[in-house]
């Protein structure tokens, strides 16, 4: 197994695999991201997102893909990890943990003082995975969103 930065040519493999997380995650049809936007925000000139892939002899089994933040405590980037997706046939096999060290390492080396990620309250099998590796839940604090209708009528408004 091995881990390494997405190439351009990962962008049709990087998008399967957004779809199979879709469905694993039970909104089979939010996925709106073509291979042409995808590969914009990896490779385009202004971009800003990055990805890892892991692979094997089998060839890719996951992914990570993920951007910056910034906290203004800490005074230093972060890395937001959106999304992290390993293949139900490939579980097991240490190709999510790889690429969450993967990301922390990245984040050591760049000085960076944190790596963050949402997580679904029902996937047990995830969270019981990430409390194994260390990383605890922001019990105190819950995510909010403007999108959609809301996120229009609310920004109309400025």
């Amino acid at each position: 197994m091995s881990i390494r930065p997405a190439a351009r040519t990962d962008v049709p493999v990087i998008l399967e695999l957004i779809h199979d997380l879709a469905i694993y995650e039970k909104e089979p049809n939010a996925v709106k991201t073509t291979e042409a936007m995808l590969e914009a925000a990896l490779f385009g000139d202004s971009a800003k997102v990055f990805a890892h892939i892991a692979e094997n002899q089998h060839g890719v089994q996951g992914f990570a893909l993920w951007f910056l933040n910034y906290s203004t405590w800490e005074g230093v980037h972060g890395i937001y990890l959106e999304d992290l997706y390993v293949r139900p046939e490939a579980r097991g096999g240490g190709h999510g943990k790889a690429l969450l060290k993967n990301l922390a390492s990245i984040a050591i080396e760049q000085g960076y003082a944190r790596v963050e990620w949402s997580v679904l309250k029902w996937n047990t099998p995830s969270i019981d995975f990430y409390r194994s590796l260390g990383a605890a839940p922001m019990a105190e604090w819950d995510t909010f969103r403007l999108t959609g209708k809301a996120l229009e009528n609310f920004g109309a408004q400025a």
